[in-house]
Formats: structure tokens, sequence, C-alpha cells
């Protein structure tokens, strides 16, 4: 993917100045972390007492040793490492060596020939609910149960939920992402809009009308810029009370009122009243930083995007807004997606409780403020907006606090029963919509059909 040259200078410059500032605030919780051992997390860890009362003898054995298999390169590579090696310096009864996979997708099929070998990790940053069911993942519920530090209502529960399988918790979600909204600054005050104003649809729409710019017939400065996709008009039909599927989970229901009222907005915003624009097509994720590139330089008041933009945004520019909701309905209740980990079931009762340990330790308060401190990511836990660090760096950057806080709110993503069919579906509908200019109606009514016929066949 090749982005424009200025638009290069301008996110390496930022990356270096969010990133870098951030590594001191990691480098400094890291450091207090393995100063004090991670008993020292006000009581929201696991510590080694939760090993001990599950059975590990750490005074009269060598650590235990496990494998973490994690595809993660980069920056969240980089900060993945330096957690594994703050664990491994905090206590004494568990060594986690972290083996790097390319991606989610080739820790998924590694995992897969590992579990058929039966030569498996202790844990994963992986989570699969038909392999859960197989009984290939180690429940987790007799682990949580013997750990009298496990806080479950501190966890953000849409995040806690989606590690559910059968009413099992499976996997334990490590941080969290979600789509939000970045503004310019300097747009809404020069057209006297209060961000504030922003909590509903129909309020972002009359601001987009009133910063939009056009010059004869063309729109060179738009007042909004939905992402391409599903995936934000579904946020904005869940904010309305809309669902994919009827509660017995027999029926297909994006032909509702809540879907074809609200695309066929969005509909009309880009194609008609020309206020909102959308970038499509390219390769890989080239439409997404076209979409960031129009907001940074100028040519755009603000766009929908990630919780994980915020590394590549300059918050002397912009500033960051929950999804709005709809007037009379409520607030917006967008998705909120947790990644997630678990132990496999091969695993040895010795190794499975050593990668309990780990993976709490990932999500205790103070570790996982970091992390969405130096990644942009959700933190899982609510008590993170308490964290010393955290505060104090939410106050220079309040933006990081902006995706905690819409995740307490939030829709858990959609498990799409027949593979992917619906989601597919979905997606052909929203093209439809948003670049051909179709009706909702026949868009939904023809995407409905499609999946009815996919859910029957699996039904």
């Amino acid at each position: 993917m090749k982005l424009g040259q200025a638009s290069m200078k301008w996110r390496n410059k930022l990356k270096l100045r969010w990133r870098g500032g951030m590594s001191l605030v990691l480098a400094a919780s890291f450091a207090l972390i393995t100063a004090c051992g991670s008993s020292a997390d006000s009581g929201t860890g696991t510590g080694s007492d939760a090993v001990a009362a599950n059975g590990a003898d750490s005074a009269s054995s060598s650590p235990v040793e496990i494998e973490f298999w994690y595809g993660l390169g980069g920056n969240l590579g980089d900060n993945m490492k330096k957690t594994i090696d703050a664990f491994n310096a905090s206590q004494n009864d568990v060594v986690v060596k972290g083996i790097v996979q390319a991606d989610y997708t080739e820790t998924e099929q590694k995992l897969q020939a590992a579990i058929a070998s039966k030569k498996v990790p202790a844990a994963v940053l992986s989570s699969n609910i038909d392999w859960a069911r197989k009984g290939y993942y180690a429940p987790l519920d007799e682990l949580i149960a013997a750990d009298q530090s496990f806080n479950k209502e501190d966890y953000v529960q849409t995040f806690l939920e989606q590690g559910k399988v059968d009413g099992k918790q499976y996997f334990l979600p490590m941080y969290g992402t979600t789509q939000i909204m970045y503004y310019r600054m300097d747009a809404l005050k020069d057209n006297n809009i209060d961000p504030a104003t922003l909590t509903t649809w129909e309020a972002l729409a009359e601001a987009a009308a009133k910063m939009s710019k056009q010059e004869n017939g063309k729109t060179t400065f738009y007042g909004w810029e939905p992402m391409w996709g599903s995936d934000n008009m579904i946020d904005a039909v869940l904010g309305k009370g809309g669902k994919i599927l009827s509660d017995d989970g027999k029926t297909v229901t994006i032909d509702s009122p809540e879907w074809v009222e609200t695309w066929e907005l969005f509909r009309k915003w880009i194609n008609e009243d020309k206020t909102m624009g959308i970038h499509f097509g390219g390769q890989g994720w080239e439409y997404w930083y076209k979409t960031i590139d129009d907001v940074m330089k100028n040519k755009a008041a603000g766009y929908t995007g990630s919780s994980g933009d915020q590394g590549d945004l300059d918050f002397s520019i912009v500033a960051a807004l929950e999804q709005p909701g709809w007037e009379g309905v409520g607030q917006g209740k967008p998705v909120a997606s947790a990644i997630m980990a678990g132990i496999p079931a091969e695993a040895s009762p010795e190794q499975q409780q050593a990668a309990y340990k780990w993976l709490t330790y990932f999500s205790e308060t103070a570790n996982t403020a970091a992390w969405s401190m130096n990644t942009g990511y959700i933190a899982v836990r609510q008590s993170a907006q308490e964290d010393p660090a955290f505060k104090t760096f939410s106050e220079e950057n309040p933006q990081i606090k902006v995706p905690l806080q819409q995740a307490s709110h939030a829709s858990a993503p959609f498990q799409d029963p027949t593979g992917g069919k619906i989601n597919d579906a979905l997606k052909d509908a929203a093209d439809q919509v948003q670049i051909n200019n179709i009706p909702a109606a026949q868009a939904l009514k023809e995407a409905k059909e499609k999946a009815q016929k996919e859910l029957d066949r699996v039904k």
C-alpha cells in the first residue's frame, strides 16, 4: 500500500511522539510492578497465592516453564515482550516463553496442528468457540473459583462475556477494540459546534451539513466520513435497537424498520446530501488510511475509526468522542470486540495453572492500563481508569479514556452461525447502499433473503 509522502511524514512523526511518550509510562509501570511483585496490584490480580491455592508448590519445585503463542508484530509485539519480561521478573513460580507468530490467523493455524499432534502451548492469544465446544480448550471456571482475588465485576462485562461458551468461561480478554469518533477541533470551533452536543446521529448529521463545503456541485470538505463497510452502519442500527437475528436465532431480521431507516439515512448523507463521504476499494487498509488522511489534511471534519488509530493521530489537531445514539432512544451501543486468550486442554494441569497466572497477570489493573496507554487499545478492567499512571496520562491525553467508556455500554460482536455467510450478505448490502446508491430497503431485502437461506441450511 502506497501512501502520500506528506501523509507518511506526519504519520511517522506522530508515531514517534505518541509511542515515545507512552513507552516512558509503560517502562515506569513495569518497573513498579517488577519491584513490588504482582501481589501489589490493589487486590485485582492473582498473585502467587492464587497459584498456590490451585495446587502449585513453588517452594519445593522449579519454576514451571510455559509457551505463550501470539501473533503480534511491531509496536504491539514489542510491548508484549516487555510484559512477558516483566511477568517473569515479578515472581519465581512461572517462566513464560513468548513464541511469536505472523498474525492472529497463523496463530490459529499452527495451534490446529499442535492440537492434532497433542504438543500444545500452555496459553495462546486466540479464541475459537467451535474448538471450545469440541474440547480443544480448557474451561477456566475451576481456576477462577479457586482464585479469591479474581474480581469478575471489575472486568468490562462486554469483554468477559465474549469469553463464555455455553455458560462456561473458556477465554479471558486481553485487550479490546471499538470504533469511536475523531474530529478536528478547529472545524467544530469555526462553526460554533460544541462537541458535547454530538450525542445523537441526528445532531452529527446536522453538524456535518453545517461544516461541509461544496463548489460547483462537488464536495470539497466533508462534514463527516463514516468508515467504508457494514460495521459502522451496524453499530448505528444496534443503537436504535435493531438485531441481526431474532431472539430464537431462527430468523434473519436485517430488513426491520431499525435497519432500513438507519441505512437509508447513511445512503442519503453520502449520496444525496453529499455531506458525508467514504473511501472504498484499494489494497489492504488503503481506504482506512485515506480516510484518516482526509481529516489530518483538513479535507474532512472527522471520521469514525478504530480505538487502535490513536497511535496514528495528532491530538493537538483532533479529539475523540464516543459514537452517538439516537434521539429518544438513548446512548449508542456500538460493537466492542475483545482479543482473547485461552488455555489448550492438552496442556498439563500444572501448565494450565501456570498459564492462568500469566493471563490474569496481563489483565491486572496496572498492566492493562499500561497496554492501553501504549497502544490505544481498550483496557479490560474498569479500575484501569483509576490507575495512577493511567489517570495522569489521561489528564494529558483524554482521548485514551473514550474507548473504555464506550465499551462499558457496548454490544458484543455478532457470532455468525453460518460461518460468515450472513456477514458477507451485510457487506454486499453495505456496498449497494454506500457506493451504488441503492435504496436501503431493496439492498437489505435482498441481503435478508440470501442470509435466511444460509441460516435455514445450517439450522
